[in-house]
Order: C-alpha cells, then sequence, then structure tokens
C-alpha cells in the first residue's frame, strides 16, 4: 500500500506541484463497514496549493478527482480532501 500511495503523491505533486501535501490511509478506521473491500482504500489528503485554494471548492476537487479517474476506479474506495 505504501507504493501506491508514492505513486498518487507523486501524480499529485506533477501535476499541481503544491507546497505541501500529506496522504494518511485511513483504511482501518472503516474495516468493519459492510461495504470495506481490503482491496481498496480510503485515503485522506491534505494538500496545499495556491492554486487549487484559489478555486472554488467543488472545482478543485473534479480537478483532483479527474486526475486520479483510474485510481479511483480501481482501487481507492473513498478520498477526503482538505485544501490549505
Amino acid at each position: 500500500m505504501n507504493n501506491f500511495c508514492k505513486e498518487v503523491k507523486a501524480k499529485l505533486n506533477s501535476e499541481f506541484k503544491p507546497e505541501d501535501i500529506v496522504l494518511i490511509d485511513n483504511s482501518h478506521l472503516h474495516s468493519r463497514h459492510k461495504s470495506f473491500d481490503a482491496e481498496k482504500v480510503h485515503l485522506k489528503l491534505i494538500i496545499k496549493s495556491k492554486l487549487l485554494n484559489n478555486m472554488k471548492r467543488t472545482d478543485a476537487h473534479k480537478m483532483i478527482f479527474s486526475l486520479l479517474k483510474e485510481e479511483m476506479k480501481n482501487k481507492i474506495h473513498a478520498l477526503e480532501i482538505k485544501i490549505k
């Protein structure tokens, strides 16, 4: 899982050039949920980016989800986003 998070961070860094980025795997907090799938992750993204921070929150989230489209289909079950 660590490599997957590194790949996601690299993709986000490449696209948005953020000042700071933190990606937290919160999958363990959801392991008892009925729809839990051990093959997918629950991530929390905290990203400090002037580009994203100057946009409407919905537009910034759309950009992030668009960039991670394949990951969302195959590996990410949930993505919580906080933009600073």
